[in-house]
């Protein structure tokens, strides 16, 4: 008779030894995605302008892929006080991404009206002469050279007042809500792409439960006719034999696997329609599980036609995976 630990070391010198044959993948299928409320790109540009008080406003911000709110700004000295407002403001808005901002704030028909710092000036000014006379360097170009010099020649007012700040402030949310415009747009085309890629998942999903009998009646032809080699048919107990089988095909059983990996592609479906402008996060870590699954089924399948549709299935979710990425 074939003992326990006898057959139980059989079973495990044959239990991952595969033949993994790499067939021609069968095409994919086609699949419109249903439209969702709300998918935005993590890449956008907005520009807004408008006039205060005669001044001419210029907002343009365009934003990156970023995992987290990172912001750069170009201000003019007149809005510096206002900056950190100007990040608040843009990180509710904007909410993720590498965001760069640009203000120009211009006098109609002019530059900013300008003042001179006259004590500064006769500073820098005592300096050059000083200079220029001990090493005998021409000093035509001296009052040139000084209205350079730093802050010598600045802003006349330094800070915006506060009623011109919440026009200008509106300026800012305009060109904001023009780049989320922008995004939304984006957002919409990777949304049909990256749901056709988990249509696809479930279609080949569909695809293992035809060949699951064969997989169960396979193996146990595989190991009655590796046993019967190793230790001989009349050696064999059937009561023992039969109980082991059960054993051995109940480690070898994906059926939570493949509910799992149902229950997560609906969830990725159904989180794709949340109201929530922010779902890449969430979108990713579905992926990942989504990605446990597969990597699941693959280890456990020990047959090669299911393996090949697992293959075709990591395909899918790597596409899906890059376009997640570019997802607010």
């Amino acid at each position: 008779m074939c003992t326990l630990s006898t057959f139980r070391t059989i079973l495990q010198s044959f239990s991952i030894k595969t033949e993994l044959n790499f067939f021609i993948a069968k095409p994919l299928f086609s699949f419109a995605a249903k439209k969702s409320n709300m998918l935005y790109s993590m890449t956008g540009f907005g520009r807004a302008e408008a006039m205060v008080n005669g001044r001419q406003v210029v907002v343009e911000v365009k934003a990156l892929n970023g995992k987290q709110f990172d912001v750069n700004t170009k201000l003019p000295p007149i809005l510096r006080s206002y900056e950190l407002d100007i990040r608040n403001l843009l990180n509710n808005l904007l909410i993720r991404g590498t965001i760069d901002l640009t203000v120009s704030v211009r006098q109609e028909g002019a530059s900013k009206p300008m003042v001179v710092n006259t004590d500064l000036a006769l500073f820098y000014y005592q300096g050059m002469k000083q200079i220029a006379e001990q090493t005998g360097l021409p000093q035509e170009n001296i009052i040139s050279t000084l209205m350079r010099m730093p802050e010598v020649v600045a802003p006349d007012q330094d800070v915006l007042p506060e009623n011109e700040w919440e026009n200008v402030k509106a300026v800012i949310v305009d060109a904001a809500n023009q780049l989320m415009e922008h995004r939304r747009h984006e957002g919409a085309a990777m949304l049909k792409d990256i749901t056709l890629r988990i249509h696809n998942i479930e279609k080949l999903h569909e695809n293992i439960l035809p060949l699951e009998k064969e997989r169960t009646e396979r193996i146990r032809a595989r190991l009655t006719q590796w046993l019967e080699d190793m230790a001989g048919k009349e050696k064999i107990d059937p009561n023992r034999f039969e109980q082991e089988m059960i054993y051995y095909l109940e480690r070898m059983d994906f059926s939570e696997e493949k509910i799992r990996l149902r229950q997560h592609c609906d969830y990725f479906n159904d989180t794709t329609k949340e109201n929530d402008a922010a779902i890449g996060r969430k979108l990713n870590f579905i992926l990942q599980e989504i990605g446990r699954e597969i990597n699941t089924l693959g280890s456990k399948a020990n047959h090669a036609e299911i393996q090949q549709i697992v293959i075709n299935m990591k395909d899918e979710l790597e596409k899906a995976k890059e376009q997640i990425l570019n997802i607010l």
